[in-house]
């Protein structure tokens, strides 16, 4: 297998692993106002469902993926693969909410196996220049397999009861986990072009990465909205717009898919085009796309009328748009000697910032007054991220114009 194709190879199964990673995931946010019924929860419990999800997510990370600075990426993605879908598995079993609520940390120590590493490991495979595109494909998997975890979830749970959906989207991962075991490890830093530092290239310098910092602050507080979003949005339309669930969910599904493929993919191009000009691409395309999302989360959460179907999608669009250039400029901001151990520092920290307690938030503030309210806090979050990513310009790494040449 040439060099090429094993690049490829790696880039299509890791991304559809990256697809079951976050269907899973979404699964339970779509048939969510069913649990709540059947457990008689309130919003606060189940916020708390997908906070504890993003704690042990997020504390899990950094505990394993230095590991895969040192030894074989491909079985530790693998053995993730395999806890979360057993974990999304047994979710179909539960009989009462602590059991749920084991199985769904178990979902998050699983994947926190997967979503630092896979960054990494392409990154080996493909140079600075072109990695928006690469991260825009791998990260497509954010909202379309998230939409489709609305959409499986919605359909079947309506028809099926809502312990259905967790076994179908179970079973895939067992199949994609084993297939990452027939990949080529990549050595690290194969395509690294960007010159070496104190700051990219060791863990004490990493707490000076200016780059690196802004990202992953300007990271947290757009986790913190999308995970508001995505926890929210369908219990939203139906208890305040009086949708029906299974509408509920193919509407924000389907608007989640449009809008975030074509955002994810065409932010990675942008980005990648406007690295020709500028080092801080990345950071820019992020920074603006965060700003001009806020007028429209703002009509998507008050307008009772027909505007708050397109803005919600226009909401989505701009917040995604930011998807594939900041996970880009991400791997960018470290070498290849931390990189795995940086992300993993990266994901805690947009957790613990963003979307670990978001969702618990949005319940609690619901709880003592109503769910518009809740969501609000999500414009705040999305304004400070704008800021920051936009002042993290100046922190961008350079990279040589003979290699931004060569770019395909």
């Amino acid at each position: 297998m040439s060099y090429r194709t094993s690049a490829t190879t790696a880039l299509l199964l890791l991304t559809a692993l990256n697809f079951l990673n976050y269907i899973d995931r979404n699964v339970l946010y779509a048939v969510q106002p069913l649990i709540q019924h059947e457990f008689r929860l309130t919003d606060t419990q189940v916020g708390f469902l997908t906070s504890a999800f993003f704690v042990c997510y997020m504390v899990a990370s950094p505990l394993i993926t230095p590991l895969a600075d040192r030894y074989s990426r491909r079985w530790i993605i693998a053995l993730g693969a395999f806890v979360w879908s057993a974990a999304t598995l047994l979710s179909a079993v539960t009989h009462n909410y602590d059991e749920l609520l084991l199985r769904h940390v178990i979902v998050g120590i699983g994947e926190a196996t997967f979503v630092a590493i896979s960054p990494a490991l392409l990154a080996d495979l493909y140079p600075e220049q072109i990695r928006g595109r690469v991260m825009g494909l791998f990260y497509l998997a954010t909202p379309v397999g998230s939409a489709l975890g609305y959409i499986v979830g919605g359909y079947l749970g309506h028809r099926y009861g809502w312990r259905a959906p967790f076994m179908i989207s179970a079973l895939p991962g067992f199949v994609l986990g084993a297939a990452v075991l027939g990949l080529r490890e990549p050595a690290r830093g194969a395509s690294d072009h960007v010159a070496e530092s104190f700051e990219r290239g060791s863990l004490r310098g990493l707490l000076r990465n200016k780059a690196y910092w802004t990202i992953t602050l300007g990271g947290a507080m757009m986790t913190f909205a999308i995970g508001g979003l995505q926890v929210w949005m369908p219990t939203f339309l139906v208890r305040v717009r009086q949708l029906p669930l299974e509408r509920a969910n193919t509407i924000f599904g389907v608007m989640t898919v449009v809008s975030g493929t074509v955002a994810t993919l065409l932010g990675g191009w942008i980005g990648d085009r406007l690295l020709r000009r500028t080092p801080a691409a990345y950071q820019l395309v992020s920074g603006v796309g965060m700003a001009l999302a806020i007028p429209a989360i703002v009509i998507a959460i008050y307008n009772h009328g027909p505007a708050m179907f397109p803005a919600i999608f226009i909401g989505e669009f701009f917040l995604l748009l930011n998807t594939a250039p900041l996970n880009a400029a991400m791997v960018n901001s470290v070498s290849a000697r931390i990189r795995a151990t940086a992300l993993a520092v990266n994901v805690f920290t947009i957790h613990a910032l963003g979307d670990a307690f978001s969702p618990w938030l949005i319940g609690r503030i619901s709880d003592h007054s109503n769910l518009e309210t809740g969501l609000t806090s999500m414009i705040a979050a999305v304004a400070l991220s704008a800021v920051v990513l936009l002042y993290g310009m100046r922190f961008a790494p350079e990279i040589k114009a003979e290699q931004l040449a060569t770019g395909i």
